[in-house]
């Protein structure tokens, strides 16, 4: 594995259709890694900056899991006392059932089955469209279609949390999860993520391509890219590393 390109080797995630047990033990581990990597703090500290700078009423999770970043969120915006309606979308029945029982608790959540490359999906708008650890699943020409459409769908603003493919990453995830996973996904597809991620270049040409010049990207720990997309309030690119 070079991480010269990016990967197109599928990971057992892509199969919509998975289910049973190590639907809940993978989703409980990611949201595990992602806590104590600090992965979910990036798309938290975008959402607390536009919460603070912008009315916010809605927002979409694409490829959800679980919703732990939604559960995450909607505590942020109910002590600022905001009220925000968050859908979360996935297009695994499987993973949407896992959700929905997730956060029963929270009535400004629901998850539903979507295909965001469907037409149904493209018709629907939110002020923010959020995507964590899930853009990387697509080919360069499928995003630059996704980013098109986000641009028509996002009143506010758009965040991408995704990976940084980088040798040290690769081998570190591949290492932590073949010694502390009990999920034979995450052990498949974690190494795979990573592999599939994104040079700073690639992220940049994708952007391009979909004629969005109104962005922030920056490099955060553990080895992610912070990308906010804004519609309101432009303001200049800025490219930190």
């Amino acid at each position: 594995m070079t991480l010269k390109h990016r990967s197109e080797e599928a990971e057992i995630m892509d199969d919509l259709n998975i289910s049973g047990e190590v639907i809940g033990q993978t989703l409980r581990e990611l949201d595990i890694i992602n806590r104590r990597l600090g992965g979910n703090q990036i798309s938290l500290s975008a959402f607390r900056k536009l919460l603070k700078s912008h009315k916010i009423r809605s927002v979409a999770d694409l490829g959800c899991g679980g919703a732990d970043i939604l559960m995450a969120m909607a505590r942020i915006a109910k002590q600022k006392k905001h009220e925000v309606e968050f859908t979360g979308i996935d297009a695994n029945q499987h993973i949407v059932e896992y959700a929905n029982q997730h956060t029963r608790k929270w009535a400004n959540i629901s998850v539903i089955q979507e295909n965001i490359l469907s037409d149904a999906f493209r018709q629907q708008q939110f002020d923010i469209i959020h995507c964590c650890l899930f853009l990387h699943h697509f080919t360069e020409k499928q995003l630059v279609s996704i980013f098109k459409n986000f641009r028509e769908q996002a009143r506010v603003a758009i965040i991408v949390n995704d990976l940084h493919r980088h040798y040290l990453a690769y081998h570190s995830i591949r290492l932590l999860t073949r010694l502390f996973s009990k999920s034979y996904m995450v052990r498949n597809d974690a190494a795979i993520s990573v592999a599939r991620g994104f040079k700073k270049s690639e992220l940049i040409s994708i952007l391009e391509q979909a004629g969005i010049t109104n962005y922030q990207l920056s490099w955060r720990w553990a080895f992610r890219w912070q990308l906010v997309i804004k519609k309101i309030n432009p303001v200049p690119n800025q490219h930190r590393v």
